[in-house]
């Protein structure tokens, strides 16, 4: 029996091909023998790097000579009108971000995949950039991922075919790529190709995993050159809804920097990744204004070790986060990708959300501070039934820190606890609604942290109310926004966050509302 090898396959978009679809500075080698296997009208081009001695032979003054060889090669497959690109090694870092479909491996595998055979799940939280990697150790459907569709972008998935596509591979990864292993000779790969292109152009997936259409990307290119000219407007004008994010599940156990590249060299270098710290990159370069979305690509955020060398390196494109609304529709762009949410689904949310939205607020008055703990104080300040708790701490002994809340009163005869946060900024927004659920949860459960609490207040007409847990939660939001659309003024993951934990107090009998509290910072300054 022939044996199996793995392929990892690319889909290149309709305005890509070998010419254009290449880094500008790649350093891939075209291969020019004649008398191979390669099948007619393929290009091939290999990576052949000089060898270098590990980090750690000079460290431990090791002098044998020790040599890292890096191999592989790339090779383009011409697929009827398409092009498929077939990648080994590393070499797949050599393709232009934008010049192949985010989509294709994914979808391939939703159409190719048995719903009860998945094996692995990555997905991705758009709301902060939050990755998860989920394994079964044996074959399940995808309810033991506990994969929410409503606020997660499944990434990756892992797992056995359909019977009917036994014959082509037994097991497929998807992600931009598709992972396959097939013992098929050289002249068999074109055709086995023609029909995974076949396979990504079905739509059963939609029948499969049906709430998957909540969340889907946008493929027309005319729209997607709309959203970028939205997105131009939108780095001009500099919205707390776009930030930046390392695109990719990063090893936290190991330290690592930040550093732009792209319009010129610079020395600066950051512990973590802020959007300020890249518009601070372009103003050391003297550029001052941006009108070509190109320029994302060119620019670089690049990941480097201590010492300074390079780990991964992201167009400026691929790391940008942001929705934006056109026409009455959303989207939302992440990892170089531009996606629709789901009109109805929009609906559904500002029914559930626009009723927990007050208009007026007793004491929560405009915010004329730059940090939140001192807008606190002057909460508490301007009010003497009003208690300051910001940065203290309720959690069980040897358990991680959790604050009870921002400001404390007693309100309709509950204990009000009020979570306050400047921005809409949907990260900052998931902080703010998780830990107004957290801090409930654990008065509810651990009789430690009711206890704590009490010693906090230290205000006996408290006791009572915090004993029979008799509690309520305000969220207030620090913003300039027009805030007479209520809930559709967040950023759409962020309703899809609130929702999640309006939900779970409302199961807990805790009232909750929300509440914007208009800023008079001007914070594009900082």
């Amino acid at each position: 029996m022939a044996k199996s090898r793995g392929f990892s396959i690319y889909l290149l978009k309709d305005t890509f091909n070998p010419e254009n679809a290449l880094k500008d500075d790649h350093n891939l080698q075209l291969l020019e023998e004649e008398n191979t296997n390669l099948p007619n009208n393929s290009i091939m081009y290999l990576s052949d790097t000089p060898g270098s001695p590990p980090w750690w032979k000079n460290y431990w003054g090791i002098h044998k000579n020790l040599y890292q060889m890096q191999k592989g090669s790339l090779i383009f497959l011409p697929v009827d009108n398409s092009w498929i690109v077939l990648t080994f090694g590393i070499t797949y870092h050599q393709l232009k971000d934008n010049s192949y479909h985010y989509d294709f491996g994914l979808k391939t595998t939703l159409n190719a995949l048995d719903p009860e055979k998945i094996k692995s799940t990555d997905i991705l939280q758009p709301e902060n950039a939050k990755r998860q990697r989920v394994q079964s150790p044996t074959e399940s459907s995808l309810n033991f991922f506990d994969i929410r569709h409503d606020e997660n972008i499944i990434k990756k998935l892992t797992g056995a075919v359909k019977s009917e596509y036994i014959d082509l591979f037994r097991n497929v990864t998807g992600a931009s790529s598709l992972r396959i292993s097939s013992n098929l000779p050289a002249e068999e790969i074109t055709n086995l190709c023609r029909e995974i292109i076949q396979i990504y152009n079905k739509t059963d997936f939609i029948q499969s995993f049906p709430d998957i259409q909540n969340i889907v990307p946008v493929r027309d290119p005319d729209k997607i050159r709309e959203l970028n000219q939205n997105l131009l407007l939108a780095f001009k004008n500099a919205p707390v809804e776009l930030v930046l994010s390392i695109p990719e599940i990063m090893d936290h156990s190991t330290s690592f920097k930040i550093k732009f590249n792209g319009a010129g060299r610079t020395n600066f270098e950051y512990y973590d990744v802020y959007i300020a710290d890249y518009r601070a990159y372009l103003e050391e370069r003297n550029i001052t204004q941006i009108n070509d979305v190109n320029v994302f690509f060119n620019h670089h955020m690049a990941i480097i070790d201590e010492n300074g060398n390079q780990i991964k390196q992201f167009s400026i494109y691929k790391c940008f986060l942001y929705d934006c609304e056109i026409n009455g529709l959303t989207y939302h762009l992440t990892e170089g990708e531009w996606y629709l949410i789901d009109k109805e689904y929009i609906t559904k949310l500002e029914n559930a959300l626009n009723p927990h939205f007050i208009n007026s607020h007793t004491f929560l008055h405009p915010c004329d501070f730059q940090r939140e703990d001192e807008y606190n104080e002057s909460v508490k300040n301007a009010n003497a039934n009003v208690i300051c708790l910001d940065k203290k701490n309720i959690s069980v002994n040897g358990q991680t820190q959790i604050e009870p809340c921002d400001l404390i009163t007693i309100h309709e005869n509950k204990i009000n606890l009020i979570h306050i946060k400047i921005s809409t900024r949907s990260a900052s927004l998931s902080h703010l609604f998780n830990q107004g659920v957290n801090s409930i949860e654990l008065l509810r459960m651990e009789e430690e942290s009711k206890e704590k609490l009490k010693a906090l207040v230290n205000n006996n007409s408290f006791d009572n109310l915090i004993e029979k847990g008799e509690f309520s939660v305000t969220y207030g939001i620090i913003t300039k926004k027009d805030v007479r659309g209520k809930s559709s003024k967040l950023p759409i993951f962020s309703r899809i966050s609130l929702l999640r934990a309006v939900n779970t107090l409302r199961m807990l009998n805790i009232p909750c509302s929300i509440y914007f509290i208009y800023d008079n910072v001007d914070r594009k300054k900082k």
